[in-house]
């Protein structure tokens, strides 16, 4: 399948979908974290995938790959968030647990794709030339 937009990336979609699993978690904390720690996990779940947008958005290689990393930095952001929802008996030791997975899983494809932008840069040979997200 040709990529013609960031929706169509496999790590933004998993991530999408891991965003969109939080957004529904923090809808069950008390009333007194709604502007504390369920904020900060939601800006840093829409964090993740904006910055993939943002990214796949910019013209060079080296720009898309310093996204990329804001988004990495985010998800372990997350994790920690998650950390802080269990340690204060927000969520079960299960559920941090199956979120724990879905967001080393978010890391490992994010990873991955800073490999491959790696790669299609050092095959292009200069960090400046563009890439081909935006041709």
């Amino acid at each position: 399948m040709k990529i013609k937009t960031f929706e169509d990336l496999d790590v933004w979609q998993l991530c999408r979908e891991v965003r969109m699993k939080l957004t529904k978690v923090v809808k069950d904390f008390p009333q007194e974290e709604r502007y504390r720690l369920s904020d900060q996990i939601l800006r840093a779940a829409r964090s993740v995938t904006a910055n993939l947008a943002e990214g796949y958005g910019r013209f060079y290689y080296q720009e898309n790959i310093q996204f990329c990393r804001q988004s990495r930095g985010s998800l372990y952001e997350l994790l920690d968030h998650l950390t802080v929802a269990r340690d204060d008996g927000l969520i079960t030791e299960e559920r941090f647990g199956e979120y724990r997975q879905d967001i080393l899983k978010a890391v490992t494809l994010v990873n991955g794709y800073i490999r491959y932008l790696n790669g299609a840069k050092t095959r292009s040979n200069s960090d400046n030339v563009p890439s081909t997200n935006n041709e």
